[in-house]
């Protein structure tokens, strides 16, 4: 005999927003920074994954905008999002910020987009910063791209310096070691007033903290800014300790001149 039993409804697990991210099939990383970026409940976060190529390159980025809709799309149909968000910052250099918003729409219903580009682009404005020493793990191809996007929104990378790496698995890989290493040595550099890491599959949040210590400076990651935009996106910005003076609300605006 089959029994049947009444049941209630309880409420939704997004009780305070709903966050969707978009993120690549290769990225290993972002979805174990985000869970310790957001809120422990009330915040309620949704994945959908894009196809993407083992390596980073222009042509290969620009495969993911006949895919978006669909991505997003497959990120839970009920659900009103505050923020859904695209992972990938040479993705969105490629595709252009407008576009993503636009793409991302067309597959779920959403009050805001955003993506790693737009994201570090309100950070900067948020610390009052404009010269980034940039950190890429990607070919010169990649990196000049996202570069030249950045300086079109009015933030400059005068410091530069890459890993030179195609291969996304091995992006996942470089160590801490060796990105506070590379981190600390760019960001040293007095014609830069904040460092920021870029690529969302770059392991950065557990080096954040101790770069700062050792430039003096803010650091930003893609996946840092990223997290905070969508939260302040969504009405939920909150102050976090250990993972950079942006999320720590320690940093203040330069002084108008």
């Amino acid at each position: 005999m089959t029994r049947v039993f009444p049941f209630d409804l309880g409420p939704p697990i997004g009780t305070r927003a709903n966050l969707g991210l978009i993120v690549l099939q290769s990225d290993e990383t972002i979805e174990h920074e985000f869970r310790r970026l957001l809120p422990a409940s009330g915040v309620a976060l949704y994945t959908s994954r894009i196809a993407s190529a083992p390596e980073v390159r222009r042509e290969t980025l620009g495969r993911m905008e006949a895919d978006m809709p669909r991505a997003a799309g497959l990120l839970p149909r009920p659900v009103r999002f505050d923020a859904v968000g695209y992972a990938c910052t040479s993705g969105t250099s490629v595709i252009g910020a407008a576009r993503v918003g636009e793409l991302v729409r067309e597959g779920c219903a959403t009050r805001a987009v955003t993506e790693p580009v737009s994201a570090l682009v309100a950070a900067c404005a948020h610390l009052g910063v404009a010269r980034l020493a940039f950190l890429s793990p990607y070919v010169a191809q990649v990196s000049e791209g996202i570069r030249a996007v950045l300086a079109e929104r009015g933030v400059e990378t005068p410091v530069f310096g890459t890993f030179d790496e195609a291969e996304e698995t091995r992006v996942a890989r470089i160590d801490r070691a060796s990105l506070i290493a590379a981190g600390s040595a760019l960001g040293a550099d007095p014609a830069c007033e904040a460092l920021f890491l870029s690529c969302t599959n770059l392991r950065t949040l557990e080096s954040i903290a101790q770069i700062e210590e050792t430039i003096g400076k803010p650091v930003l990651s893609s996946n840092q800014v990223l997290a905070w935009h969508m939260l302040g996106l969504a009405g939920q910005a909150r102050a976090q300790k250990g993972f950079g003076r942006l999320l720590e609300g320690a940093a203040k605006k330069k002084a108008e001149h």
